[in-house]
């Protein structure tokens, strides 16, 4: 089910592009086909029998994808897919096909009802937050759906922080739970809740992430705000979906740990105070559909406070108030939508008549807006009767939540008033309100729900025994025997507080002008204000903590960062005396050759600390590296020395490019204490990190893992150890090397990004651009202009392989982009070199690929080859020769390295029995011979491109950018030159 959602949310898109907005009906059986497997696994449910399913994840981290869907799984299951599919059938009357974003929108929605189902689902704590972020991401991206407006930006931001600060608390407190318990499978940590110190503490900060997703008090600003939001989306997301997965997450451990004070407290206090606040604000709105805002927040407060109350009367209460909700106000919400998608209006004050001229979605507002205010024989009256009942035995606390949820109730049935008042009838001095009728697809999902919260209150009796099996699992706290759900318990005391309820709310209605006033008067300060403000104070607090701390110098951050790795590790290596335990003696040496690179090592990086010159301090620093090279060699591991010489080579050469913008010389010495401070900052890094290391081997007692890698390698089918530890041992490794080259190499493009956008459109109107005599590449620019131009326009194709369309037509010469380059600047022999040679090392580098299974190379040591002979074409022809030698983006390289490299280790799990699995194909060729191939191959295909990729990204950058800037100083100069003479 989940896959299937997912999947229909990636083709989304092409289906509204295909047939506009009723591709949202195609897209209503999915949710559709969960509701109705989720009704044929009901019976085994309801028996006793939950529905269960684990896939091993990462069991080294107790980490499995295991789903269960018990009774409160079940009734989430049928809330989240069953409206879910009445909420896209509705979408198909609501948008109109030529709707900005349509195909975006269905995608995105399709794809929450996804995470939100395997949030309900998820029998694992670690894979209940990762559904909980997604829904999260998802709800951003709809409650921002209209991009071009500013309150719409500004509310999907505000709901965005506000629950992920819940969430990132929440995560803490899983952790904390999870550790405590010793595992996070929740229907084990049900069956044995744990006990200890970090239990109260997690259990708070999960609770703040509960109150943050369903909008409770302190964090009720972001719901409001949302409805800036289509109505489809506040009928799903904030009426039976999103907002119920706090309360979902307060039902789901209530059972644990309902009976601590910790626990009831929280969602007690906050729960009635939540009801309480927000419906009385919702009194004074005259936006219909912030007045549904404000009262799905009291509804929210009214079920954390009966599902946390850890009492089974309440519990049960809770459970079937929360069906109610759901029938009652996402109805609402639609019929709002249909109201202003008819008249253009949902104020109430310019509303009047449509009781007459809409009877249909008159009336299904009647049956809802009777189950909100509880009156009989909707659900809502139902539920209602049973929280006041679970309440009615209690102790001083239990009666003044009683008293509370009393007061909340009254405050329903007014603005339930409110509502109907100002959305249908008539008003003095207000005409007609003239409206669209709606079809009849457009009011059926509306008038479904509001028919199932007219049967919900005659079949409370038959819902009895199914919603008691979750109520059952909550201690019982209640009178002398337990409660039942029914439509009629008699005359009692919850009967007159409904009753009261009625009354009060009626004169709340009758007084609504004065209610008003009243709260205008005495409302607090507007929350949205407070959060504005408080993120400006942080954003200041940010700004003067920024200034103060990053001063922009280099050595003041790696001295700091040194210093504190002193500190940290220093003190611990000196308490454990490590010394003083049976530790091998150091040896010096393999072999007197050893000393030679090694004394050069040493000298160069002493050398490089007194030289004034930044080209030779450049060059002393790759000595140093060349001569780690050399040791690596000499020990045995030609793949590790390979890859150092080819990484220093790199190195080196990025490091004169930039060398060109800075200074031939280091700037004036320092003070002489602080270039002594920085010696002993050194000299202590370096002693900490050699001792550091010596221990740690020294320390070594059980045998080396290292002794597995020959017949691991030989199992992988490969004879080179390094090269398959790379791809296929600990392929995970590289998997996360490579991502972190493609998140460096997506920042370089990013900075230059900025620089094409700021830069002077001039070289745009080149037509064509011809070099003198017709020989070298002709690069055709599109240009408006008919007339081409026929001089040497170097400067043209500044940023032509950014912003145009290049087409390069070849003509037999050795470098031919060279023919750009001032004569002073070119060399005969380096360009007839480098053009001989290209060849040869593009063929070495792809060697280098496909031998580095059983020889040494790889694809790492392959992608730098290759990147080094674009840097010896870059370097005999300039930006030109290098945009003619390769005319593929960088970041077209990138992502596809990266796609072959992931593609490659996901067809392991689907051909084979996980992720990064290996396998290994043997074929004799006619006139070839034998040939070994292995799947890590293309993984290794995926790591060259992308080496090449980000080599070609610094190339770009780093070189071509920077000798654009030079020629640009240089006109400016000589023009200055001119105008001054």
């Amino acid at each position: 089910m989940l896959t299937a959602h997912f999947v229909a949310a990636a083709l989304a898109p092409l289906l509204v592009r295909w047939w506009g907005r009723n591709a949202f009906l195609a897209l209503a059986l999915v949710p559709a086909g969960a509701t109705a497997w989720a009704l044929l696994q009901a019976p085994a449910v309801i028996a006793g029998a939950p529905v269960t399913e684990s896939i091993a994840w990462a069991p080294e981290f107790r980490l499995d994808l295991v789903y269960r869907m018990d009774v409160l799984g079940l009734v989430m299951t049928l809330i989240v897919a069953g409206i879910g599919t009445l909420i896209l059938v509705y979408c198909a009357r609501y948008f109109h096909d030529d709707e900005p974003g349509l195909g975006r929108f269905a995608g995105v929605l399709v794809g929450f009802a996804g995470a939100m189902l395997g949030l309900v689902l998820a029998d694992d704590l670690i894979q209940l937050y990762v559904h909980w972020e997604l829904t999260t991401v998802f709800s951003y991206l709809l409650i921002g759906h209209y991009v071009e407006r500013r309150e719409s930006r500004r509310a999907a931001m505000t709901a965005l922080t506000v629950t992920t600060l819940g969430g990132l608390a929440m995560l803490v407190g899983v952790v904390m739970l999870g550790e405590a318990a010793g595992t996070y499978v929740i229907s084990e940590l049900l069956a044995d809740p744990p006990s200890g110190p970090l239990v109260a503490p997690a259990l708070l900060l999960i609770l703040v992430g509960a109150l943050s997703k369903s909008a409770l008090f302190p964090f009720s600003l972001w719901l409001p705000a949302a409805m800036q939001a289509p109505t489809p989306v506040s009928g799903y997301l904030h009426a039976a979906a999103m907002v119920k997965a706090g309360v979902y997450l307060v039902a789901r451990l209530t059972p644990a740990f309902g009976d601590l004070a910790v626990w009831q407290f929280t969602t007690l206090a906050f729960g009635t105070a939540t009801m309480v606040m927000a419906g009385w604000k919702a009194l004074r709105q005259y936006d219909l559909k912030l007045l549904l805002a404000y009262g799905t927040v009291s509804q929210l407060g009214f079920l954390a406070a009966l599902l946390g109350a850890g009492t089974r009367d309440a519990a049960l209460a809770g459970i079937a108030m929360l069906c109610a909700h759901a029938l009652f106000k996402a109805p609402l919400f639609l019929v709002v939508g249909i109201i202003d998608h008819g008249t253009g209006t949902r104020d109430l004050r310019e509303l009047s008549g449509l009781r007459r001229s809409t009877p249909t979605v008159f009336w299904i507002s009647v049956a809802a807006l009777a189950s909100m205010a509880g009156l009989p024989p909707m659900a809502g009256f139902a539920a209602k009767e049973s929280a006041f009942g679970a309440f009615a035995h209690g102790g001083g606390a239990h009666t003044l939540v009683l008293a509370g949820l009393v007061l909340g109730s009254v405050f329903t049935v007014g603005y339930s008033l409110r509502f109907l008042w100002g959305a249908f009838f008539d008003k003095p001095d207000v005409a007609d309100t003239p409206m669209h009728a709606p079809g009849p697809l457009f009011v059926a999902p509306a008038a479904v729900l509001s028919a199932l919260g007219l049967l919900g209150g005659p079949l409370a009796s038959a819902a009895d025994p199914v919603l008691a099996r979750y109520a059952d699992t909550v201690a019982f706290g209640g009178g002398a025997e337990p409660a039942h759900l029914a439509l009629w318990h008699g005359f009692g005391l919850p009967l007159g507080l409904s009753a009261l309820c009625v009354a009060g709310g009626l004169l709340l209605f009758r007084a609504r002008g004065g209610v008003v006033w009243l709260g205008t008067r005495w409302a607090l300060s507007d929350p949205n204000r407070v959060y504005r403000r408080v993120l400006a104070g942080l954003d200041s607090f940010a700004l003067q903590m920024t200034g103060r701390t990053q001063r922009g110098s280099l050595p003041v951050y790696l001295g700091t960062t040194l210093v504190t790795l002193v500190a940290v590790s220093a003190v611990p290596l000196l308490l454990g005396r490590p010394w003083e335990l049976d530790v091998p003696e150091v040896r010096l040496w393999d072999s007197p050759v050893q000393m030679l690179p090694a004394a050069i090592t040493v000298i160069a990086a002493l050398w490089a600390l007194v030289v004034r010159r930044r080209l030779f301090a450049v060059v002393l620093v790759g000595v140093t590296g060349y001569g780690t090279a050399t040791l690596f060699m000499l020990q045995g591991a030609p793949d590790l020395a390979l890859t150092q010489f080819l990484i220093e080579t790199v190195s080196l050469v990025v490091f004169v490019l930039v060398l060109r913008r800075l200074p031939v010389r280091f700037s004036t010495p320092v003070l002489r204490t602080r270039r002594l401070g920085n010696l002993l900052i050194g000299a202590a890094t370096g002693l900490l990190v050699a001792a550091m290391a010596y221990f740690a081997l020294a320390a070594r007692r059980a045998e080396s893992i290292s002794s597995g890698f020959p017949a691991a390698t030989e199992e992988a089918g490969g004879h080179n150890i390094i090269s398959t530890i790379l791809v296929d041992l600990r392929a995970w490794d590289t998997m996360g090397e490579i991502s972190v080259l493609a998140v460096a190499a997506a920042g370089v493009a990013s900075l230059m990004f900025v620089q094409r956008r700021s830069r002077t459109p001039r070289s745009r109107v080149a037509d064509l651009v011809v070099p003198p005599g017709g020989a070298g590449p002709a690069f055709v620019l599109p240009s408006p202009s008919t007339a081409p131009q026929t001089s040497w326009r170097p400067d043209a194709l500044a940023i032509a392989p950014r912003q145009l369309s290049v087409q390069v037509r070849w003509n037999p010469l050795w470098l031919p982009g060279a023919q750009a380059l001032a004569k002073e600047r070119r060399s005969i022999i380096f360009e007839v070199v480098a053009r001989m040679l290209f060849p040869l090392i593009i063929l070495l580098s792809v060697y280098l690929l496909v031998t580095g299974h059983t020889a040494v190379g790889g694809g790492f040591a392959g992608g730098i080859v290759a990147g080094l002979g674009l840097m010896v074409r870059y370097l005999a022809g300039g930006r030109y020769e290098l945009y003619a030698a390769l005319r593929i983006q960088p970041g077209a390289l990138i992502g596809l390295g990266l796609l072959t490299a992931t593609g490659t280790a996901l067809a392991g799990a689907v051909f084979g029995t996980e992720i990064l699995q290996s396998g290994t194909l043997d074929l004799h060729l006619p006139l070839v011979g034998d040939l070994h191939l292995a799947s890590s191959l293309l993984f290794d295909f995926g790591v060259y491109l992308l080496v090449i990729g980000l080599i070609l990204d610094i190339l770009r950058s780093l070189g071509a950018r920077i000798d654009e800037q030079l020629e640009q100083e240089s006109e400016r100069a000589t023009e200055a030159e001119e105008v001054t003479a």
